[in-house]
């Protein structure tokens, strides 16, 4: 799956970079695990400190304050942010609760990952069940498909 979409990218002369809260940089990596991926993959921001998500990402400072960092603006926002700071056609951004405690009343499993790129951007809710890499994981898999369905 991540071989296609590195193809895709690369086919349609794209790159992407991202910006990971509960991921810490799994989706770059998992990008990266595929020979000749330097050639889509600009970079990637771990931003799992709250603040981070600002001062790296740009994610509004009173968003933050009010919503917390898992929300979906949030998660809009760090997917711009990467986007932008990494200068790639497509911005993932990932946020989410791992596990195995509520983060600011929020639920494990809860995650919201979006995608930001030339045609908008698109923020998805998941709901996932397991363990926090389990978790994690599936937070990975969702932000991918996310952005094969953006590149069609």
């Amino acid at each position: 799956m991540t071989a296609d979409l590195v193809a895709r990218l690369r086919e349609l002369r794209q790159t992407v970079a991202t910006a990971e809260s509960l991921t810490a940089g799994l989706v770059a990596a998992e990008l990266a695990s595929v020979p000749g991926a330097s050639s889509v993959l600009r970079g990637g921001l771990i931003v799992y400190a709250t603040e981070l998500k600002a001062k790296l990402a740009g994610v509004d400072e009173a968003l933050l304050a009010e919503h917390g960092a898992v929300h979906p603006d949030v998660a809009a926002q760090l997917a711009a942010g990467a986007r932008e700071r990494c200068a790639a056609t497509w911005g993932l951004g990932l946020t989410g609760v791992a596990g195995p405690d509520p983060q600011d009343g929020v639920e494990p499993g809860t995650v919201y990952v979006a995608v930001a790129g030339p045609t908008g951007s698109q923020v998805r809710r998941l709901s996932l069940a397991g363990s926090r890499n389990e978790v994690r994981s599936g937070s990975v898999t969702a932000a991918l498909e996310l952005l094969r369905h953006h590149l069609g």
